[in-house]
């Protein structure tokens, strides 16, 4: 259904990424790939489609992450990349698209903005029972439960009036009865053509189907919202309490678990985040001094998947990152984990060995350093130590002292206190 529904959008975005872009004989004429009015008729005439169309899918390409749009250019999607290879690809499009619910139809152009941001708030409650419910809901029963959520809503942002008109109140006023809500009927009036809008605009996006004054979830719909609740309850359930916290943070707070507690941690970090915004989150903190938060973030990143790949695809040429980034675009092409490394260079697998060897000089302790001396790919320590030196990691005499310190054979604690100090002075 997910790859049915989004079938057209795909059509539009891969048109678009056959036929324009920079250094393309059909770009348009500012070479950004921008959907202008010509482009617009262009493909129309392509595709055998109206303008209006075009324009329809291409909006539906952007929100499901077919195409990703920055200023004034647009740039396919990993989405659209992996369409024909990763039906996970194609749930993932169609669930942006379904969390984009409000913006894929218009909002009614006479209602308040806050009005609207309140009904939007509401509606993951009024999704919930229609999953609970299984079957066809009445409008008007949906349209109760809006209300009251909508108050519940207000109540919570302490929405009481203060103004002038709470001290003209004339005393001999007759107290309303205990049974009247003289705000209700205003308030369905207010709510009632908000709650059309909403339920048109999930159907637009294949979330339900509206029909006879009542109200369905798709099975993907029911899918959706199953899987929002999980996520949910998955968050709820974060084993360390990270959830609200930054990436540094939540990461410093892995660093002391088991691979499977802390995997369990990011999931429920990344649960309660856009995928975006964390995997930019987590790739700020790569970029820190601390190289165990390093590590930390690239196995927080396997965690995300498919999702992140255009973004560590875009730090490879990072010096800090690039042998990370590599191992894990490797593992995600479906390289075997133990022989990712292979993808590195000589140099790089050194340079990623120091920033190691930093993460266990800073938090493991001596006997831990000394064992990973043992995982060197160099023969000898003295090989070891002269591409050490050669790939110039800021950390490298940091790291050296402490080998030295650590190490128990006096003579090669030596030689490694040598090499650090000719690092240091800049000698060989």
């Amino acid at each position: 259904m997910a790859r049915s529904g989004l079938a057209d959008a795909a059509r539009v975005a891969r048109w678009a990424d056959a036929a324009l872009g920079p250094g393309r004989d059909a770009a348009t004429h500012d070479g950004k790939a921008t959907l202008s009015d010509a482009t617009a008729e262009r493909a129309a005439r392509d595709l055998g489609l109206t303008s209006a169309q075009v324009r329809a899918d291409w909006d539906t390409a952007r929100l499901a992450g077919l195409v990703e749009v920055h200023g004034d250019s647009a740039r396919p999607g990993w989405r659209l990349r992996a369409w024909d290879r990763d039906d996970s690809a194609v749930l993932r499009g169609w669930v942006a698209l379904f969390d984009a619910w409000s913006l894929a139809t218009p909002e009614p152009a006479d209602e308040e903005p806050g009005a609207v941001a309140e009904v939007v708030s509401a509606m993951p409650q009024v999704l919930s029972f229609l999953q609970l419910s299984a079957g066809p809901v009445p409008v008007d029963q949906l349209l109760d439960l809006l209300r009251q959520r909508v108050t519940e809503l207000r109540t919570e942002r302490c929405e009481v009036s203060y103004g002038p008109e709470a001290d003209t109140a004339t005393p001999e006023a007759p107290a309303p009865s205990a049974d009247a809500d003289p705000a209700e009927p205003a308030q369905d009036a207010e709510l009632a053509p908000l709650l059309d809008w909403a339920l048109h605009a999930l159907a637009s996006v294949g979330a339900l189907t509206c029909g006879d004054g009542h109200a369905t979830l798709t099975p993907l719909g029911n899918w959706a919202v199953w899987v929002k609740l999980e996520q949910i309850c998955v968050a709820a359930q974060s084993p360390a309490g990270n959830i609200e916290v930054s990436a540094e943070e939540m990461l410093r707070g892995c660093a002391q678990l088991r691979p499977n507690a802390a995997r369990a941690e990011y999931r429920a970090w990344l649960a309660a985040r856009p995928v975006g915004s964390a995997v930019t989150e987590l790739l700020s903190a790569a970029r820190g001094e601390d190289a165990l938060l390093r590590g930390l973030a690239f196995e927080a990143l396997r965690v995300v998947g498919a999702p992140a790949e255009p973004d560590v695809r875009a730090v490879v040429e990072e010096p800090a990152l690039r042998p990370y980034a590599l191992l894990w675009l490797a593992e995600h092409d479906g390289v075997d984990p133990e022989d990712a490394h292979e993808v590195l260079t000589r140099e790089e697998a050194t340079w990623l060995w120091v920033d190691t060897a930093a993460a266990v000089a800073d938090h493991g302790e001596a006997p831990m350093l000394v064992r990973h001396l043992e995982s060197a790919l160099q023969p000898t320590v003295p090989a070891l130590l002269n591409e050490v030196r050669a790939v110039g990691h800021p950390r490298t005499v940091q790291v050296l002292v402490a080998l030295a310190a650590a190490h128990p054979d006096p003579a090669l604690a030596k030689a490694v206190r040598r090499a650090a100090f000719q690092v240091h002075t800049g000698g060989s």
